[in-house]
């Protein structure tokens, strides 16, 4: 409707549309359901009018967990996740999250609210001035800025295509806020929009390169198989799963891999990493990065020098002998080389020899046996293993439920822990290690699936995004929060070596109530100090759905240095002295 100015009367005129609601349209073509984010000028009405036209909009206290949620419901669903920011330091807020997940392999999209172009270019001074651009460009996949409503349609699609295609990543996507007020005719408005077709097709591997790894793996005598994340982004379960089986390999699953197949299927070697790793003379890596969760395919841990080749899956080809000789790459989608090298097995196809698989099999017997009574004492303060036990009992018997797991100890020693039954059902740190992932995963995982979400955390990982147990509340999700609570960042025994007034760097306030925060907006509260106690409480809370937070008290000289990742933390040569 517009005003004739002639007449003072209101005529018809054609229907208009605005960048507000071309940016909500754009993403609906594509089936982007959910928006994680924290409000703020400009984006408040862009949400408001969201959930107005049947999005589900899920509001944060800080946008790094708002970005955490976007990138892990990326990794759920194999859409990019959309996390909404306001400009320069809400942006930057979201940036950590964006980086991790292009870091991580997670489709994402952060789109920002910026200020105008003619006064960041010429730095005059505006509201949250920061060329935000410039800024991702090196930390994500693609970024790209729109400045034209006509160009919205082109611009969601093409940070679609490029979150998803080839190797996933982040895309940051730059909206001014000029842009949002910009009108056009609706339905020249509604012709601009893309729906994007086929963003992530298949990669075919080579013939020449499947049948290569197949000669290597035929040769070997003690192979193995790794299944990285990258195998479960794919969910290609049903493929991953006839591989292995018609193989007969032994296979380690790293940890966001774990329940593709049960840890506790008879081929999974997960209890007997170090002999397998060691002892193997051919490793067929899917969707799995030779970093430094695997020591970067070299050192100690891998036996000799020479002693392996290395056979990798995966869709970018720069991956390849990024740290040791590739023998046979295969350069594509998993699924596709997957079904490719079972075709090939044929029935020509000789299992693993049987001295290694007994070699395998009586190692990790050794080795559940030498755990168990660990996993079930019942010691009051608790020991992580005999909290981890108790949680480990809850997941096997609720193997739908999703684990979301941070930490130091508190995830070093889950990883091997607790088992894991069906596919991305665990969400830890991921390749980076960083710590803060906890309260965004839980949240998305629950929106996205449903299902009832178990959050065991380390009390200094939870310190990241605590106050989003508010959001877990607001939201009314099914999100069981642990916190195990040892006083402290490894140990909560530190002190202060000068004897002052001020605690340890490390040490937090003793026998903190966690539960209490839980408690004050609304949700479930507990306090508990044995195992068995933990059980009944995680137990309750998982058949309840109601946000609970329990506080589980550890012994606060039960923790050790950083755990398995302790050597990345150089010593001072005064504290630890001469070489002898």
């Amino acid at each position: 409707m517009v005003k004739n100015q002639a007449t003072d009367e209101t005529e018809v005129d054609a229907a208009l549309t605005d960048g507000f609601q071309l940016v909500i349209d754009a993403l609906k073509l594509n089936g982007i359901e959910n928006l994680y984010c924290v409000p703020g000028i400009p984006i408040s009405d862009l949400l408001r009018m969201a959930q107005g036209e049947g999005m589900r909009v899920i509001s944060f206290r800080h946008e790094q967990n708002a970005g955490h949620a976007a990138a892990v419901a990326g990794f759920l669903t194999k859409k990019p996740g959309v996390c909404l920011t306001v400009s320069a330091p809400g942006f930057l807020n979201g940036l950590t999250a964006l980086a991790n997940a292009t870091t991580n392999c997670f489709p994402m999209i952060l789109i920002s609210g910026s200020s105008e172009r003619e006064i960041v270019d010429l730095q005059q001074g505006d509201y949250e001035e920061m060329d935000q651009l410039a800024i991702a460009k090196p930390l994500c996949k693609a970024a790209f800025r729109v400045l034209h409503a006509q160009d919205i349609g082109i611009a969601v699609a093409r940070a679609i295509r490029a979150a998803v295609s080839g190797r996933p990543g982040g895309v940051y996507l730059d909206l001014p806020a000029k842009l949002f007020s910009q009108v056009m005719n609706a339905a020249e408005g509604a012709k601009s929009l893309v729906k994007v077709i086929d963003p992530a097709p298949d990669q075919l591997p080579a013939p020449s390169a499947v049948a290569r790894a197949l000669d290597v793996m035929k040769g070997a005598k003690r192979p193995l198989i790794i299944l990285g994340k990258g195998a479960a982004y794919a969910q290609a379960d049903e493929a991953v799963r006839e591989l292995i089986e018609k193989s007969g390999i032994p296979f380690l699953q790293m940890s966001m891999a774990k329940g593709l197949l049960p840890d506790t299927h008879p081929q999974s070697a997960g209890a007997a990493r170090s002999t397998v790793l060691k002892d193997s003379d051919v490793v067929l890596l899917v969707g799995a990065r030779l970093n430094w969760l695997l020591s970067h395919g070299k050192g100690k841990s891998w036996g000799e020098p020479g002693s392996k080749k290395f056979i990798q899956i995966d869709i970018e080809p720069k991956e390849m002998d990024s740290n040791v000789e590739i023998v046979a790459p295969l350069v594509g989608d998993i699924g596709s080389c997957v079904s490719a090298l079972t075709a090939g097995l044929g029935g020509d196809w000789t299992p693993p020899p049987s001295e290694w698989l007994e070699t395998v099999n009586t190692k990790k017997e050794a080795n559940i046996a030498k755990m168990a009574p660990k996993l079930m004492n019942n010691k009051s303060p608790m020991d992580f293993h005999g909290a981890l036990g108790a949680l480990r009992r809850i997941i096997k018997e609720r193997p739908d439920a999703i684990l979301v797991n941070e930490g130091a100890n508190t995830l070093d020693l889950a990883r091997g822990i607790i088992d894991m039954y069906q596919p991305r059902k665990r969400l830890d740190v991921g390749t980076w290690g960083v710590m803060g992932i906890g309260m965004g995963y839980a949240v998305a995982a629950a929106v996205e699936t449903g299902k009832p979400v178990l959050a065991i955390e380390g009390d200094s990982a939870f310190g990241f995004s605590g106050m989003e147990v508010e959001t877990v509340c607001r939201y009314n999700l099914p999100v069981c929060i642990v916190v195990f609570n040892n006083n402290g960042i490894y140990r909560g025994t530190d002190v202060n070596p000068t004897g002052g007034a001020d605690p340890s760097p490390m040490v937090f306030v003793p026998d903190s109530r966690y539960d209490k925060m839980m408690e004050a907006f609304g949700g479930t509260g507990v306090h508990v100090t044995s195992p068995d106690e933990l059980y009944r409480a995680v137990a309750e809370a998982m058949n309840s759905g109601k946000p609970t937070l329990i506080n589980a008290a550890i012994d606060p000289a039960a923790g050790t240095e950083s755990g398995n990742i302790g050597s990345l933390n150089p010593t001072s040569a005064v504290r630890k002295g001469p070489k002898a």
